[in-house]
């Protein structure tokens, strides 16, 4: 089959409609319409950065705009949530019906930790112990199960051992987390959990693998094998060949889309989804987390958009060229700039520490962002906005403000 021939800008409106950007905000949009959104991308990736808001509340922020964070807790927490946390992407929250489709890692996990010389296995006392606590007395935090542990109920162990035994099971399926009490994660054994149908559901690799593809592919609407093998951190082969299934069986379309090349200047095959919507004008404006889909694989940003984005909270401060969390700026069909945060909660003011525009960003960039800025700094319920100054759209952005 011929590939179809896709635009630049084609391709990017198509992947901006498939992550839900496209459309009109709703007003505080309620549960339902946040799982549905969940749903859409799949994965909501966690961090544990606090200095504006942490990363799984940011994607619906961006599509929906000022919205309950409670709500989402409710999804994504509880016994009776509608998902559950895993190491997806990176550790993430995904819908719990998709549980059974990461069996295949659990297994390689299981398989790996079986071996006599791994620290499991030479942990199994504990391991032991670990899960006859969380029988007996339900969900627990490591903390909770440290100080115990420490004591040497049934044997001397170190004092973070139980947190590293509880992260290991976590990776094999012998516990799950059911919820994160300030940022920690609260384990439990899956029945304690998980409805009954789900308890010990897997889903065999073959099958697996192109499911998460087929997720993956209409989530991006429109993406090359790197780009949906990254979508769940998956080996390039199997994806390889979840991709030529699911082109024979018409789910992907092959395209080629207008300056996608590898360094070499070859052609980068891509796929498009058959449920994708090809919008001829997308009118969007928002703050992107770094974890968002639409941004986080970042050879897929540069390809797509033309925005070379790292994130440099790892960077030495008198290193950093555009600040420690910046959050990149989409304004239509192009990511336009980046404007680096922060949450002062103690002073009740959001911080604009920095704020960037990109070569050839529109004229009026400032008067559409502040916007942006002002509802930001309400939905974290802080009474105004304060500019640092630096950064090439800072003194536009200060008159935007002050308009």
């Amino acid at each position: 089959m011929t590939p179809e021939q896709l635009s630049a800008a084609q391709a990017r409106r198509i992947a901006i409609a498939a992550q839900g950007l496209a459309g009109p905000r709703t007003q505080a949009p309620g549960i339902r319409r946040l799982r549905t959104t969940a749903e859409r991308l799949a994965v909501l990736q966690i961090d544990s950065v606090n200095v504006f808001e942490r990363a799984h509340y940011l994607p619906a922020y961006s599509r929906h705009g000022a919205y309950d964070r409670a709500a989402l807790d409710r999804l994504t927490y509880g016994r009776h949530g509608r998902m559950i946390e895993y190491w997806a992407h990176q550790a993430a929250f995904v819908p719990r019906e998709n549980w059974p489709l990461f069996e295949f890692r659990r297994a390689a996990y299981r398989a790996e930790v079986a071996a006599e010389d791994h620290w499991l296995a030479r942990h199994d006392a504990l391991r032991r112990w670990v899960l006859a606590d969380l029988a007996a007395n339900g969900p627990q935090r490591a903390s909770e199960l440290e100080h115990d542990a420490a004591k040497g109920r049934g044997g001397w162990w170190g004092w973070s051992d139980a947190k590293r035994v509880l992260e290991w099971m976590f990776r094999t399926g012998e516990v799950v987390c059911v919820e994160r009490r300030r940022f920690e994660r609260v384990y439990a054994l899956p029945e304690q959990v998980l409805p009954g149908e789900l308890v010990g559901a897997g889903v065999a690799a073959d099958e697996a693998v192109p499911r998460l593809v087929g997720l993956a592919a209409r989530s991006l609407g429109v993406a090359s094998e790197a780009d949906l093998a990254d979508y769940w951190r998956m080996g390039r082969a199997p994806v390889r060949a979840a991709i030529r299934r699911l082109e024979e069986a018409g789910e992907l379309i092959p395209v080629e889309v207008e300056g996608w090349k590898n360094g070499a200047g070859t052609v980068v095959p891509a796929w498009l989804h058959r449920d994708a919507a090809r919008p001829r004008r997308v009118r969007a404006a928002a703050l992107l987390s770094p974890f968002d889909p639409l941004v986080w694989f970042r050879p897929r940003t540069e390809r797509l958009f033309g925005f070379h984005y790292r994130i440099e909270i790892y960077t030495p401060a008198e290193q950093r060229v555009y600040g420690y969390y910046t959050l990149p700026v989409l304004l239509d069909d192009r990511v336009v700039g980046r404007i680096d945060l922060k949450s002062d909660r103690k002073a009740g003011v959001l911080r604009v520490q920095s704020a960037w525009q990109e070569p050839g960003a529109p004229v009026g960039l400032a008067e559409r962002i502040a916007p942006e800025i002002l509802r930001a700094a309400e939905w974290q319920g802080l009474a105004g906005v304060e500019l640092a100054g630096r950064g090439d759209l800072s003194p536009a952005l200060a008159g935007a403000l002050r308009g």
